[in-house]
């Protein structure tokens, strides 16, 4: 069997809930789960501790030498908690869980010298085991023939309201307003710019989880996988 038939895509704008219930999903169903989500922040992290400004010109070069150095490792967190992420082998899970650091991923995925290195290596992790990829490309770009896909959303205001919470358990001090405008600021950057839009793949299931738990949508998820493996 193609191992890319064993890919589930979940897609959708920042705080839909992807990475919890992708993690859930993946482990009922025994599969790794992949945050590229956490690699586009490493990444975002990486420019930034350079110094390389991507808004100035001939930067290319730059950002191609730069991402030759890239290692990034992804370890599954605990029950709940965050996926651990490293570059080159610093630990740089915290670092990468701020509303900056979101910001910052937005601007990286948006090169294309970003997104060919990260869907290659997303691409090989794909290939090596049956996974559950989360990110906001997965079903239209990295991949398209994968055998489930899903489009995760929720109203900005509840989307808002979920990271708001999760910042003031992780002990983070930040405005709810604040978080509410770069949501949507990264809605428009991220739906609006040419490569690879933010957008549900043609065969995606939709499913907006504004009213529902998380139970809710990860049930509703396992009910649509077990239909259309029936049907197949």
């Amino acid at each position: 069997m193609d191992k890319k038939k064993n890919i589930i895509t979940i897609d959708g704008p920042s705080g839909a809930g992807k990475s919890t219930i992708s993690k859930m999903l993946a482990a009922r169903l025994h599969y790794t789960y992949l945050d590229t989500g956490a690699m586009y922040r490493v990444v975002g992290l990486l420019v930034e501790r350079s110094g390389l400004d991507l808004g100035a010109e001939k930067t290319t070069e730059e950002l191609k030498q730069l991402l030759e150095t890239l290692d990034i490792t992804l370890a599954s967190g605990e029950e709940g908690q965050e996926t651990r992420a490293f570059l080159n082998n610093e630990n740089v899970s915290d670092a990468i869980r701020t509303p900056e650091m979101a910001m910052v991923a937005s601007r990286v995925s948006a090169e294309p010298e970003v997104r060919k290195k990260l869907t290659e290596m997303q691409r090989v992790m794909g290939n090596n085991s049956a996974i559950v990829a989360e990110g906001r490309d997965m079903g239209t770009i990295v991949f398209p023939d994968a055998m489930h896909k899903f489009f995760l959303d929720a109203t900005p205001e509840e989307r808002a309201k979920r990271r708001h919470k999760q910042f003031l358990e992780n002990g983070q001090q930040v405005e709810f307003e604040e978080i509410l405008a770069q949501i949507q600021k990264r809605d428009r950057d991220d739906s609006r710019r040419s490569l690879a839009p933010l957008k549900p793949a043609e065969d995606a299931v939709i499913i907006d989880s504004s009213e529902m738990s998380i139970e809710e949508v990860v049930s509703f998820m396992l009910a649509a996988i077990n239909k259309g493996k029936q049907t197949k």
